[in-house]
């Protein structure tokens, strides 16, 4: 949430050596419309079992970051058939807590009223972004902010009330996952802890946990290496991390499917 597919473009190359890759830009977000009034993380993996009826696809490796990580975990609680496996960054089953929530809810508003003002600009890259990537990337940092600023703000606000403030508890949800699943937290993420990670991968069937060093919330962005060794491994894949070209997608019956 709050940047677009472009987050996932230092893994593309590396991940798209072992699958065809179709990357989803969320509503309100990148290249897609707004989403209706009152879109819920429902209707966000109804929508995901669409795409991927549309391309023709059986069982995909689900890869999701924050909010995609959150359908991904919807889908694959309602939807079983579609997720041969699924790996979720920073997407917390439990919603914000009160103290984050009424932070958010600032922000929030402030959206609303002013869009991507430059203050709130440099919010979303401290929220999203750990201080090391935030200062020691230029490159990331101008992704997140001019991912943000160049959203239309009439879907970007009803997604960040949706799925930020409304965002339901999915504890119940999550245990029944029965694919293979892997809950990654970026070390620096004041959201998502790895403990908390393990915590929650404690309460699924079969799930396991992993922190990534040095990342926030954007580990396929700010530690693209390690979050790639750790996509692999649960693919069962065993690759070099020195990266590769990125090749164009072509539905086939192995693919991933990225949402930010």
């Amino acid at each position: 949430m709050l940047v677009d597919s472009r987050q996932w473009s230092r893994v593309t190359g590396r991940l798209a050596e072992h699958r065809t890759l179709v990357l989803v830009d969320g509503p309100g977000h990148g290249r897609s419309g707004p989403p209706p009034r009152g879109t819920g993380l429902a209707d966000c993996a109804t929508a995901a079992s669409q795409v991927l009826a549309a391309l023709g696809l059986g069982a995909v490796d689900w890869v999701g970051n924050a909010w995609g990580g959150h359908v991904g975990l919807v889908l694959a609680a309602r939807h079983p058939h579609l997720c041969r496996t699924l790996t979720a960054a920073a997407a917390p089953p439990a919603p914000l807590p009160p103290a984050q929530r009424r932070r958010i809810g600032t922000l929030v508003a402030a959206y609303r009223v002013l869009g991507a003002a430059r203050p709130l600009r440099s919010a979303v890259a401290a929220s999203l972004l750990s201080p090391a990537t935030a200062a020691d990337d230029p490159e990331a940092l101008d992704l997140v902010t001019s991912a943000f600023a160049a959203a239309p703000r009439t879907g970007m606000h009803r997604v960040m009330t949706e799925m930020m403030l409304r965002r339901p508890d999915l504890t119940d949800e999550v245990s029944r996952i029965a694919a293979p699943t892997l809950l990654v937290a970026g070390a620096a993420d004041p959201i998502w802890s790895p403990p908390r990670a393990a915590a929650a991968a404690a309460r699924m069937p079969r799930a396991t946990a992993a922190g990534v060093a040095g990342a926030g919330h954007l580990p396929p962005l700010e530690a693209p290496d390690a979050f790639g060794d750790l996509v692999l491994e649960l693919w069962g894949v065993s690759a070099p991390a020195a990266p590769a070209p990125a090749r164009a997608a072509h539905p086939s019956p192995r693919t991933s499917a990225g949402s930010s």
